[in-house]
């Protein structure tokens, strides 16, 4: 989900994920809140998602985000990096990403229907 400043009015999904994003940290942080929107959104990318199991920043790029953390601390995914090697596995989650993203789809879908279920099931005929 990228975020678009210019026109918020135009996309109401936009407006709806900056409201779920930002609503309990623009409370606390009063005056500075502009400050920590790019930490928010980049926390947002990052997590898996409860609908596809997938976070966002896998689903546009085809992998994993390597969150500053890692770096910082010397993870082993980042002491292990080797250009060759991630040259090619990112091809290869290149060509998969089609499939990646079709499977997200049919496992937001399938939620959707079993949400959607659970509701009707809870309707009284009158």
């Amino acid at each position: 989900m990228f975020v678009s400043v210019e026109h918020l009015q135009t996309n109401g999904q936009v407006e709806y994920a900056n409201r779920v994003l930002l609503k309990k940290r623009i409370k606390k942080a009063k005056g500075t809140w502009a400050d920590k929107v790019p930490r928010i959104v980049w926390a947002h990318h990052t997590t898996p998602q409860s609908t596809t199991k997938e976070t966002p920043f896998s689903l546009v790029y085809g992998s994993d985000a390597i969150i500053p953390v890692e770096i910082q601390e010397s993870s082993l995914r980042f002491q292990n990096f080797v250009v060759e090697e991630s040259n090619e596995e990112r091809k290869v989650n290149l060509g998969l990403l089609n499939e990646v993203k079709e499977e997200a789809c049919i496992k937001a879908k399938a939620l959707k229907r079993r949400v959607e279920y659970k509701q009707k099931s809870k309707l009284r005929p009158r």
